[in-house]
């Protein structure tokens, strides 16, 4: 079982930046793509960013040119730099993580977050 914990939401204007860490811990062979996501009051939770082991990164189309995704497969962390924030944006943040534990992949989160943008 992986453990996933988030670490830097929190409240910022519009047009600040952010930046959110997630940290994987537990036991387990390798870890495929690790994520963000996001879910607003009242919406589905939606895909932010994804990377894959080998760095290759999917975004969002609402934050492309804004957020980037970074990994380090050595430290088991991704990261979520947030910039140029809109009020759109505010949701809770949750990291999710596909790997593979003997005997099968799995998929786990973390527990969320807090970004709220707001003047």
């Amino acid at each position: 079982q992986v453990q996933l914990v988030e670490s830097g939401g929190g409240l910022v204007q519009p047009g600040g930046s952010l930046r959110l860490s997630c940290a994987a811990s537990g036991s387990f062979f390798t870890i495929a793509t690790m994520a963000w996501y996001r879910q607003a009051p009242g919406n589905q939770r939606e895909l932010v960013a994804s990377i894959t082991s080998g760095g290759t990164t999917n975004y969002a189309d609402s934050v492309k040119g804004r957020f980037a995704i970074s990994r380090d497969n050595a430290k088991n962390t991704v990261n979520l730099q947030m910039n140029s924030l809109k009020p759109e944006d505010t949701a809770v943040y949750y990291c999710n993580a596909r790997y593979f534990s003997n005997p099968m992949w799995r998929t786990n989160w973390g527990q969320g977050t807090q970004v709220t943008v707001s003047s």
